[in-house]
């Protein structure tokens, strides 16, 4: 079985030819330290270990089929309550939970996998001049949750992946999609990596606000804050966008190999994993 096409080779997803449609494959790890924000329950850390691996599935356009999750436990008490947000979170995309590995661990670590399936996969590579760039939902949330407005903590702590928005954009014709769970502004750069003949304007503007939060803060939420599981896509400016999503139009691409926010050069701020060395 033949991985399909260089242009994916950057995706959070490997595509597959599968008979007369493609095959998705993501996988993702996810340690107590690093990833998982503080006041989270256990089945909290069940539901986002799998939404993380949906999400890359949506933003590819597939439908989820079944996910594998392998457990590193520090305490064998936890096991019930992850394996129970796992599954919940499974079951509302209809995907099953199919197995995995379990195993003692200094530190909590979850591995999930995930298969999907799709007639049009999309990846991050595809962006053309002129087309228009377009975000789904509300950015920022899951941040304004971790400066403190607690009435945002269900964005941070049980993240809803878009799969019916994912698998509707691709099937619309959209060039280019990713998921922005590590900020809008360092996707972009992502984006830019798997297009080197374009660039990436955003009129902050055009950004849905964070309600009842400073407009400066809201702002900076949407751009660099990270958590939140919304699709990034391009789409030429012809297309049609599917009229029962929530999907804002914030900028368009360009000739230059830049990511823009407001005419200046954006800073290259968002989640980053980080390595000491």
């Amino acid at each position: 079985m033949e991985i399909i096409g260089r242009e994916h080779c950057l995706d959070d997803c490997a595509v597959f030819p599968f008979g007369k449609t493609n095959m998705v494959a993501s996988t993702d790890m996810l340690h107590e330290k690093a990833d998982f924000p503080a006041g989270m329950t256990d089945r909290q850390r069940g539901w986002m270990s799998v939404a993380v691996t949906l999400s890359d599935i949506a933003a590819m356009g597939a439908e989820p089929c079944f996910v594998m999750l392998a457990v590193g436990l520090d305490r064998g008490s936890r096991l019930k309550a992850i394996l129970q947000g796992a599954k919940e979170c499974c079951d509302s995309y209809g995907a099953a939970l199919a197995g995995g590995d379990l195993d003692a661990h200094e530190e909590l670590t979850m591995v999930s996998s995930g298969i999907g399936f799709t007639d049009h996969p999309v990846g991050r590579a595809g962006a053309r001049p002129g087309d228009l760039l377009c975000v789904t939902g509300v950015q920022g949330r899951a941040q304004a949750a971790l400066e403190g407005y607690h009435r945002y903590d269900p964005f941070l702590f049980e993240p809803l992946p878009l799969v019916r928005e994912g698998i509707l954009l691709a099937k619309a014709g959209v060039t280019s999609m990713m998921d922005n769970s590590d900020g809008l502004v360092i996707s972009l750069y992502d984006m830019l990596e798997a297009n080197p003949g374009c660039g990436y304007v955003v009129d902050s503007r055009l950004l849905p606000m964070v309600a009842e939060i400073p407009p400066d803060e809201s702002r900076d939420f949407s751009l660099y804050g990270g958590g939140d599981f919304g699709l990034i896509c391009t789409c030429p400016s012809w297309m049609e966008l599917p009229g029962e999503l929530d999907i804002h139009v914030i900028g368009s691409v360009i000739q230059d190999h830049e990511v823009l926010v407001d005419g200046k050069e954006a800073d290259m701020k968002g989640y980053q994993h980080v390595w000491n060395e």
